[in-house]
């Protein structure tokens, strides 16, 4: 059989170590092509801005000892998958994947991920997809930093990548979250996970002067274990110290009762 086209891309940018970590993996499984966001693109969500420049640059770089053609995309990291089917590959890809992102994925705030928002896409396309996560503290979160060994985290990758090309998931799982805690080895085991319901990090107001100067909105890592249940992303990464595997639906509605919602949305 011919090697599997997979294409690789991230939310970090184009020369993210967690990229190439995963570039040089997932290298093992099939042909791989990397089109990533040319800049830092974190938080961008499955967003499509009508102010990316859609300006596409080939680079040569060297990962391991290879040599690897690159596509710098001058866009989201969801932008960055449309260019790569739709003008590079200008095919489907058998696979995509997004990461390996600085930092965990998990809870309310997985919608804001980029590295998420990149699956999502492949996978509204049809394309099976998945996002691989590395838990890190945040002073690492928006660096290129060498002090993070993404190897682990390109090992698991490599074994979930393996599954979405060898088998037939259920209709409802069109993509899958993956988020390995610091300190994971080969042996750490992994487990099924739903998306925690709670704020994980939380938003504060920057610190300035007036209005009129810049300024981004911050956050801190706050995720709680009290009364976390068990079978969710947080408390699988957090508590257990286990890889924790998301399996995410594109379907958002709502799980409630429609005859008991309607109900209520019709009392007088």
């Amino acid at each position: 059989m011919a090697k599997p086209q997979i294409l690789l891309t991230n939310d970090d940018g184009i020369r993210s170590p967690g990229l190439w970590a995963l570039a040089a993996s997932l290298s093992d499984l099939g042909y791989v092509t990397v089109t990533a966001p040319r800049d830092q693109s974190s938080g961008m969500g499955r967003s499509l801005p009508n102010t990316s420049d859609g300006i596409i640059q080939l680079e040569r770089v060297q990962v391991n000892g290879q040599e690897w053609s690159v596509y710098a995309v001058g866009g989201s990291p969801a932008q960055s998958v449309l260019h790569g089917v739709l003008e590079i590959l200008k095919f489907k890809p058998d696979l995509v994947v997004s990461g390996i992102n600085y930092g965990e994925n998990v809870a309310s705030g997985v919608t804001i991920s980029g590295t998420v928002g990149a699956a999502m896409e492949a996978a509204s396309l049809g394309i099976p997809a998945m996002a691989v996560s590395l838990e890190t503290d945040s002073k690492y979160h928006l660096s290129y930093s060498e002090d993070v060994n993404f190897s682990v985290a390109a090992n698991f990758a490599l074994r979930f990548a393996r599954l979405l090309l060898e088998k037939k998931f259920p209709n409802d799982v069109d993509l899958l979250k993956v988020d390995v805690p610091w300190g994971a080895t080969s042996e750490t085991p992994w487990q099924l996970t739903r998306v925690s319901r709670q704020r994980y990090y939380e938003p504060f107001a920057p610190q300035r002067n007036s209005w009129t100067e810049p300024a981004t909105i911050g956050y801190s890592q706050v995720g709680s274990l009290t009364d976390e249940p068990e079978d969710t992303d947080v408390y699988v990464l957090r508590k257990k110290r286990w890889v924790s595997v998301s399996p995410l639906s594109l379907d958002l509605t709502s799980r409630a009762d429609f005859g008991e919602l309607d109900r209520l949305m019709r009392m007088g």
